[in-house]
């Protein structure tokens, strides 16, 4: 009996956290306007398209110096991530970098750690899904303790953070996330925030300025 009354109350402070989770997360976006930093990311994934151009918009509008693209597909060239950001051909040849080797959020973490490093930036402006944010951060920090980050979520078309419960498809998407978010604190508060292990240099597709 205790042991079933042990798992209720478990379930009932996990449900109370997840629902604490999106309410979060619907609050998160708009985003207020960051102030400048040395640059900014965008992760790609799920949404990527709102990703890309939020950053552009930023990096147009004066707020970094440059702009990586972490996460992009293998197949992808360029001129597809251009079409995909609608950015000013000046500011993308310039100052948009591409990065191919991140698979997930670990390797996102990995490959923005390794190019601000190589570019000498302590400020960064991130940008990925408002549901995706709360992670993302996380193990930013934990790759990149020493650099500023500001978070900057967009809302996408794949989840209505608002009403997230009246679909399969956002109740799975949110529920999935927040149980993520939960093993990376478990994992952060085991080992802390001390030195990671060197990872090798991603392959980072520069631009020509």
């Amino acid at each position: 009996m205790k042991g079933l009354v042990g798992l209720m109350l478990v379930g009932v402070i996990w449900a109370a956290g997840l629902f604490a989770f999106a309410d979060r997360v619907d609050r998160s976006t708009p985003a207020p306007p960051p102030d400048a930093a040395d640059g900014v990311v965008a992760l790609t994934g799920a949404g990527s398209n709102e990703r890309i151009i939020a950053g552009v918009e930023l990096l147009e509008a004066g707020k970094a110096k440059r702009m990586l693209v972490s996460g992009v597909n293998k197949d992808a060239t360029r001129d597809d991530i251009r079409a995909v950001s609608k950015a000013v051909r000046k500011i993308y040849d310039c100052c948009v970098d591409l990065g191919f080797t991140a698979a997930d959020t670990v390797g996102n973490a990995r490959e923005t750690a390794e190019w601000a490093q190589a570019m000498r930036y302590d400020s960064l402006i991130v940008v990925t899904a408002d549901y995706h944010m709360p992670r993302a951060m996380l193990e930013l920090r934990s790759a990149m303790p020493d650099t500023t980050l500001q978070a900057y979520p967009v809302a996408t078309p794949v989840i209505n953070a608002h009403y997230w419960w009246r679909t399969g498809k956002s109740a799975r998407l949110m529920i999935t996330e927040y149980s993520k978010y939960l093993a990376i604190l478990g994992r952060e508060a085991v080992r802390g925030l001390g030195p990671k292990d060197p990872a090798p240099a991603p392959a980072v597709q520069t631009s020509k300025g």
